[in-house]
């Protein structure tokens, strides 16, 4: 039977003989295997090759190199195996034939590196591909024996030749399935796994050729003399084809390992360039963080500082100028108590890109932080930062939409201007900030250059503060003065006023407007009135003699001390120390310290009251207190500001106002103390429209506690009858102030309000 030009066994002629005597050298067939396992790792390396290639190029050329490999190996297996073919014949081989069947071979060898290169195949693709591969090494082997030239004629064996075309499509298909699943690894183990499959799939492509020398069988005719076995050249053939093919796959070996750690290194270089990018990025975003503000993503005060420094040495080199502009957004802190940080944020947001519409493009403009700006500016003349500061407060005027509200925006400006008011950026900075402070000290929304004025008030400030802390520290210097209080009732000094006093060793007597403000800026508030109220109570402890049993010294707090839940305390404390009644101690807090906080005021309030100390509320009229809120305030006096009196009789609206007190705070049950009298007109007036109690010059200025004791006992030992009307107790005054030895008749004599203790007494019709 003949198929596709072979001959089968069932048609073998019947004048011939079929030769048995045929063997193999067994070197060239161990040859032959390591020539097919040394092509099955290259062709396993190469195919990892192309599954790690990126470059399109790159893996047409290494496809086709692994097409190579896998070819040149397969057929050199295939050609040595041949040449180990021993027969009593002479033999030789066609070179076309020859030739024909390693261009099958490497037709094979270009599908399977084409199904190589999918990263993954599907079964039908599996299949398909190994019967393709199979075929053409089938196709190699039988046309590559067909080149055998002798006597003999070629019969197969029909099961042998379909059992080596089985094992040529299993070796195809399981040396894809290998190949595929070795790309993907690394290490040592994986290298083993590549050797064992490599000695797996060489012995299936040997196992392919010999099947099919198993399947050929020679006939020669019937009566031809046989020789010996041949003894040519195969030997060395065979051993110079293995070697140039093995140097062909070593070459590629080579290559695929040389790629490998070079592609390695630039995976490792891409990495590295990678994690340089990162880093880049990373100090981009520190960079970002650390002289950005993620708020408004302004220039922070770190990054401000560095621009200054380098503007500052450019204008130094040409001798030009720079402005400094410090910017306080006025009353900011209400829009966080009231509407909450959120809305705040917000806020700076749009006052932030408001400040930079209002400047120059190479203006610098930077958050310090809080509601704190500054704006650097380079200019030919002081005019130019007058200009751009009037420019944004111009900005800031404009309607601001925020939680449903419209609201304006002001803003105090300081500049200073280099280099006529510093060479540095830390002075010029300092003294901006000075220039704010003064803006802010003038009511706010307003302007203000530097001057030496200011620095030298701040200089004197800084050291009144550190003396300050000495006097209180070491309890040196500060005194108390007090102001009586009369009342009208009886004519007697009900109570005394406590205030301070500092006796400054180079500045003289200083009164609290030269000191509080420094003692509330720097934290010093809470320890000078605790000193206050415990001198106060001290005193008071010491007055036992006659006229001084029922007497109340008044003490001042501060809004800030207000806010301290340790004054209960401090209150008990020093009235436990002093051993003094609680009801002849008074607080008086002012009119807007006690509607800061109203909740909780109340409860502050609350515990003071709960011991027994009274509380008045002072200045009154002069804030904006809410009636509904006075009414639930624990009070028992309040206190008519002096602004209120000193127009009386004059001023026929002053008048009704403090009626209209008098009146409502005796509806609320409240005493009422009138402070500034200095005219007995006044004292008249107070008198006849049911004040409680009057303060001021006319009885006397605030004084040591030494140098009031004979007016307090001139008044307070007198009965009330002999007191009234205000006449008489004018005179008494008098007698107490100018009597002998009195400190006050030596400071005050010379006081053009004495004249008044010496009018005539107003003459009351009678009846």
């Amino acid at each position: 039977m003949d198929w596709l030009g072979l001959h089968f066994l069932p048609s073998m002629p019947t004048d011939g003989r079929m030769l048995l005597e045929c063997s193999h050298n067994p070197l060239l067939i161990v040859l032959a295997y390591l020539v097919a396992c040394a092509a099955s790792f290259a062709t396993l390396d190469i195919a990892e090759r192309v599954g790690h290639v990126d470059n399109r190029q790159a893996r047409i050329r290494w496809r086709a190199l692994g097409a190579l490999c896998l070819a040149v190996g397969i057929w050199a297996m295939h050609f040595i195996s041949m040449l180990s073919f021993q027969t009593p014949l002479e033999m030789h081989y066609d070179l076309p034939v020859t030739i024909a069947s390693l261009a099958i071979a490497l037709i094979s060898g270009m599908v399977a590196m084409e199904a190589l290169s999918h990263p993954q195949l599907r079964a039908a693709q599996y299949l398909f591909a190994s019967l393709c591969i199979g075929l053409g090494i089938t196709a190699m082997h039988y046309v590559g024996m067909s080149a055998m030239r002798s006597s003999a004629m070629h019969y197969y064996e029909p099961v042998r030749f379909a059992a080596s075309i089985v094992i040529a499509v299993a070796s195809s298909l399981a040396a894809l399935v290998l190949a595929i699943h070795l790309r993907q690894g690394s290490g040592m183990f994986h290298q083993w796994l590549k050797y064992g499959a490599s000695l797996v799939l060489g012995a299936g492509i040997v196992s392919t050729h010999f099947m099919g020398m198993w399947a050929l069988h020679l006939m020669v005719p019937a009566g031809m003399q046989l020789q010996g076995p041949s003894t040519d050249n195969s030997l060395h053939l065979s051993l110079t084809i293995a070697l140039i093919v093995l140097l062909i796959i070593a070459g590629s070996v080579s290559a695929a390992l040389a790629d490998k750690k070079l592609q390695a290194k630039e995976r490792d270089l891409r990495r590295v360039n990678a994690l340089l990018s990162q880093l880049d990025q990373a100090r981009v975003s520190l960079q970002q963080v650390a002289h950005y503000d993620a708020l408004t993503n302004l220039i922070n005060r770190r990054g401000f500082n560095q621009i200054f420094a380098e503007r500052l040495m450019e204008q130094k080199l040409t001798e030009g100028m720079l402005a400094v502009m410090f910017l306080d957004i006025d009353h900011f802190k209400r829009i966080n108590d009231s509407l909450g940080h959120d809305a705040g944020d917000e806020l700076l947001k749009v006052i932030a890109e408001r400040i930079r519409s209002a400047t120059r493009t190479h203006d610098v403009v930077a958050r310090f932080g809080g509601d704190e700006f500054c704006i650097l500016i380079a200019l030919h003349n002081t005019n130019e930062a007058l200009h751009l500061a009037q420019r944004v407060m111009q900005k800031m005027k404009e309607p601001i939409a925020l939680s449903g509200r419209r609201m304006v925006m002001t803003t105090s400006i300081g500049i200073s201007v280099y280099p006529q008011d510093g060479d540095t950026s830390e002075e010029l900075l300092k003294h901006a900030d000075l220039a704010l402070y003064q803006s802010k000290g003038h009511g706010r929304n307003s302007i203000h250059f530097f001057s030496d004025n200011l620095k030298t008030k701040a200089s004197l400030e800084l050291h009144l503060e550190e003396e300050l802390r000495a006097a209180l520290r070491e309890e040196n210097g500060l005194q108390l003065y007090y102001q009586p209080i009369v009342d009208l009732r009886t004519g007697h000094v009900a109570k005394f006023e406590a205030l301070v006093r500092w006796e400054h060793p180079t500045h003289g007597l200083l009164t609290p407007d030269r000191f509080i403000g420094i003692a509330e800026n720097n934290g010093l508030i809470a320890e000078l009135d605790n000193w206050v109220l415990r001198r106060a109570c001290r005193d008071l402890g010491l007055l036992t003699e006659p006229g001084f049993e029922k007497l109340v010294i008044a003490v001042n707090c501060s809004a800030l001390n207000l806010a301290r839940d340790e004054l209960v305390d401090e209150v008990a404390s020093a009235l436990s120390d002093a051993n003094v009644a609680p009801h002849r101690l008074e607080l008086e807090v002012t009119e807007n310290a006690l509607m800061g906080n109203i909740s909780n005021t109340i409860v502050l309030l609350n515990g003071i009251r709960a011991l027994g100390v009274g509380l008045s509320i002072d200045d009154f009229g002069t804030g904006y207190s809410s009636l509904a809120y006075l009414k639930r305030l624990p009070l028992d006096t309040v206190k008519i500001d002096r602004s209120f009196i000193i127009d009386i009789p004059k001023s026929p609206q002053d008048m009704e106002i403090v009626q209209a007190i008098i009146l409502m705070a005796h509806t609320l049950h409240l005493k009422v103390v009138t402070e500034g009298v200095e005219t007995p007109a006044q004292l008249e007036f107070l008198s006849q429209h049911g004040c409680d109690y009057v303060q001021g010059y006319l009885f006397s200025k605030p004084a040591p506690l030494s140098s009031l004791k004979p007016l307090v006992q001139q008044l307070n030992l007198r009965r009330p009858a002999g007191l009234w009307p205000s006449t008489t107790m004018l005179d008494a005054v008098n007698m107490a102030v100018q009597g002998p030895g009195n400190p006050l008749s030596l400071t005050d004599s010379s006081d053009p309000r004495m004249a008044r203790f010496c009018q005539a007494p107003r003459v009351e019709p009678a009846g």
